[in-house]
């Protein structure tokens, strides 16, 4: 069993068993070819199947001096785990050597949050004497009350808002619908919009079920809502990075601290995966260390 034919034979597994997208494809082919370049320079002139453990442990090792970050190690081990259950599937090996070859522990990033009184600066820092104030606030008000994607929120729909029961219904990724609480105070706001600024517009043709216009009368872009936020951020003096995808996270956290169940957040966001939610769970970590220092016994003085 030789390198190239191996190759050859994972592309087309990954083609025809797994679906993965070209794109995907050739990031996978790329890892392995890197493992093949390593054993080209360190003239080991092993084939697949008679790598063991130790060498892979030493490539892992070789690409960590090169300085790649953590997460580029840990997607190149992911297609070497790959490539191995791929020969292992096809009978090629007896034995997996990738079984307990580990890479990185990536570190999640803690997404920026605005406090709840840093939102309501946000929101009220909008000038309702404008034409679009009231649009505006509208739109704030309902991506920080239901989590929104931005292109969540521009692809809203007026048919989808329901404020007699509270409800809107969201087209989130992959075309998949979701239902989210809307509270009463974004309600009221984009009932106000409705009827006062946005029943005043000539609405462009196959535009008219949208729920946010602009002054032309055609939905809004990702970027004017970018910039939208950025101009407030900046008016009202936070200096903090500060994107539409903040508030998201911002519902996300404000919920957690609060108490939520992490399911019914998971369901909110849309989420696949409720591991995608729990990043939430570690904002407030300062709130939980003040909660050991007040009430641990170990940690009470009088004792």
């Amino acid at each position: 069993m030789d390198w190239k034919s191996s190759i050859i034979g994972f592309k087309s597994y990954l083609v025809l068993e797994r679906s993965l997208s070209e794109h995907s494809i050739d990031a996978y082919i790329r890892d392995i070819n890197k493992l093949w370049e390593y054993l080209h320079i360190k003239e080991l002139l092993h084939n697949p199947n008679e790598l063991s453990y130790e060498d892979l442990q030493a490539f892992i090792m070789y690409i960590n001096k090169l300085g790649l970050g953590d997460r580029t190690q840990a997607r190149i081990i992911s297609g070497i785990k790959a490539f191995y259950k791929y020969l292992l599937i096809e009978n090629l090996i007896n034995d997996n050597p990738t079984e307990l070859l580990e890479g990185p522990k990536l570190k999640r990033k803690i997404p920026d949050v605005l406090s709840f009184e840093e939102v309501n600066l946000i929101i009220n820092g909008i000038d309702l004497s404008q034409e679009t104030g009231h649009r505006n606030k509208a739109m704030l008000e309902t991506l920080y009350a239901c989590g929104l994607r931005v292109s969540e929120l521009t692809s809203l729909r007026l048919s989808n808002f329901y404020p007699e029961v509270e409800f809107i219904k969201v087209i989130g990724k992959n075309n998949k619908e979701r239902i989210v609480p809307i509270s009463q105070a974004a309600i009221q706001q984009n009932l106000y919009y409705i009827e006062h600024y946005r029943q005043n517009l000539k609405i462009k043709p196959e535009f008219e079920d949208y729920l946010y216009l602009n002054r032309r009368g055609r939905s809004l872009t990702r970027v004017m809502i970018f910039t939208i936020i950025k101009n407030l951020v900046e008016k009202v003096g936070i200096k903090k990075n500060v994107s539409p995808h903040t508030f998201r996270h911002s519902f996300a956290t404000h919920l957690v601290e609060g108490g939520a169940d992490l399911r019914a957040v998971q369901d909110m966001l849309g989420h696949e995966s409720i591991t995608t939610t729990e990043i939430y769970t570690h904002l407030d970590r300062e709130y939980l260390r003040k909660t050991i220092l007040q009430f641990h016994p170990r940690n009470n003085t009088n004792q």
